[in-house]
C-alpha cells in the first residue's frame, strides 16, 4: 500500500478543510485521506494518502474529476507537488 505526500497552496483553508470531495472521491478508490494545514500560513496544506495502488491514484489525478474537485475546493493545482515514500 503506497503511502503519498501531497502539498498545495490553497484559497481558504476552512473551506478546503470542510470539503467532502476528498472523501466522496478517494474513499470508493480505496483510499484514506488525513489533511495537514501550516500552522504559519493558512493558504498551505498537506495531505497523506494511503490506498492501494499508486497507478490509479496517478489516473485519477488527471483526471476531470480531480482537477473539478481542487477547484471546488480552492486548491491552487499550479502548486500541487507529490512525494512517494521510498
Amino acid at each position: 500500500m503506497p503511502t503519498i505526500l501531497v502539498f498545495h497552496e490553497i484559497e481558504d483553508a476552512d473551506r478546503w478543510l470542510k470539503s467532502p470531495k476528498r472523501e466522496e472521491l478517494f474513499g470508493p478508490l480505496g483510499y484514506t485521506v488525513r489533511t495537514f494545514v501550516d500552522p504559519t500560513d493558512a493558504h498551505r496544506a498537506g495531505l497523506i494518502i494511503e490506498g492501494p495502488a499508486l497507478d490509479v491514484f496517478e489516473q485519477f489525478m488527471k483526471s476531470d474529476a480531480a482537477a473539478d474537485a481542487m477547484k471546488h475546493d480552492g486548491v491552487r493545482a499550479d502548486t500541487v507537488r507529490v512525494l512517494l515514500e521510498r
